[in-house]
């Protein structure tokens, strides 16, 4: 068995698979879901917390034939409120009377949950919390952070452990394929991307799905491949990856044009047109220390490439190098004198070096810098604007 295999039937612990890490996935269970239920995820401590409690009635009876008790169940925590992943809670409340003693159990999930589930849990005299993202929630004596994932639905969330990389992801990320925006439960194409790109600023390594099997140590991937589905599902399955770049950066998508450069660059690493809009879009968004250095490789090949001239400098100024930006702007100059844009970022790079007279015997800096004094001018001055 590999760590993308079958995991079997019936529950098992996570550290019992012989590929998880432990000791943390010791005291995890797992039951692998079918068609109509999703995974099941019980933290054992003192007390029992299910991710996601599915939709099949035999998963509770085999996990009460473990040692453990209907009233052992104290938390339970929906990835979102679809109907296989949430119907548990219905199973537990109706068929297990004793789980609803001493105060029950308390159902943490999105505000944005079904309304209809929250009132049935009150009714029964249980828990209900509602999450925005960013709390931190204590499960089986870890702390785990909310993560909002809207896309496939609109209450989407993934709860991700720091100190191990591990996230249970629900159905934002799956191993064997992305799951489709259900517009019925609120979802949108455009929120996925941002809750995958909230989990690719984590370290995550373990990845625990809603559906198929764990994935360790490989799970950034796993988020890459299901990030890379949605950027298709908006581009278009078949549209070539330079012209994808070209749709993204005509809607402001600036991340999502640097991954499609990438992808242009696997079938072609030197593309020049690839790296140039790459780099141009790092240093939009402020990542200029990598924007030099793509446009080092281009001036490599083209030492007297204008954009590329124009690109390094103003890497170089955004990394507050001022000085070493002005032999680019130099450079640039001598190609193509009249430039605007080189003009105004040679007078704002001896601007910022305290050459300030250089800069404003520059006259096209001059009045762009005339321009943009007269403009806070007026808005500082304007009616209605505190002094």
């Amino acid at each position: 068995m590999n760590q993308k295999g079958a995991v079997g039937a019936g529950w098992r612990s996570l550290g019992g698979l012989g590929f998880a890490p432990r000791p943390f996935f010791d005291k995890i269970l797992f039951l692998e879901g079918y068609e109509f239920s999703s995974n099941i995820y019980a933290i054992a401590g003192e007390y029992l917390t299910l991710i996601d409690p599915g939709n099949d009635y035999t998963a509770f009876i085999q996990l009460f034939e473990l040692a453990f008790k209907p009233g052992d169940v104290k938390k339970i925590v929906l990835t979102h409120g679809h109907v296989d992943h949430a119907m548990g809670v219905v199973e537990l409340l109706q068929a297990y009377p004793s789980s609803r003693q001493g105060g029950g159990f308390e159902v943490i999930l999105h505000e944005a949950g079904p309304a209809e589930l929250k009132d049935l849990v009150r009714q029964f005299g249980c828990r209900v919390t509602e999450v925005k993202g960013s709390e931190v929630l204590r499960l089986g004596g870890c702390e785990y952070e909310v993560i909002p994932t809207p896309g496939h639905t609109a209450d989407g969330i993934c709860l991700y452990h720091p100190p191990t990389g591990t996230v249970f992801t629900g159905d934002v990320v799956l191993p064997h394929a992305m799951a489709a925006p259900d517009p019925v439960s609120g979802g949108r194409i455009h929120e996925y991307l941002a809750g995958l790109k909230s989990l690719l600023r984590r370290p995550i390594k373990h990845v625990l799905p809603g559906h198929g099997p764990p994935v360790f140590e490989e799970g950034r991937r796993v988020v890459l491949d299901t990030y890379e589905g949605v950027v298709r599902h908006i581009a278009g399955a078949k549209t070539p990856w330079d012209r994808a770049a070209l749709m993204f950066l005509r809607i402001g998508y600036l991340e999502e044009t640097v991954f499609c450069c990438d992808k242009w660059l696997e079938s072609g690493p030197e593309d020049l047109t690839a790296l140039e809009l790459k780099g141009m879009c790092l240093n939009d968004l402020g990542r200029h220390e990598e924007a030099g250095q793509v446009f080092d490789r281009i001036l490599a090949r083209e030492g007297q490439r204008v954009p590329a001239l124009v690109g390094k400098g103003y890497a170089l100024m955004g990394q507050e190098r001022f000085a070493e930006s002005l032999p680019y702007f130099d450079a640039a100059l001598q190609v193509e004198p009249r430039l605007r844009e080189a003009h105004v970022y040679k007078g704002l790079a001896l601007y910022l070096s305290g050459r300030v007279d250089e800069a404003m015997d520059i006259q096209v800096f001059r009045e762009e810098f005339a321009e943009r004094v007269k403009a806070g001018l007026l808005q500082k001055n304007a009616p209605g604007r505190e002094s």
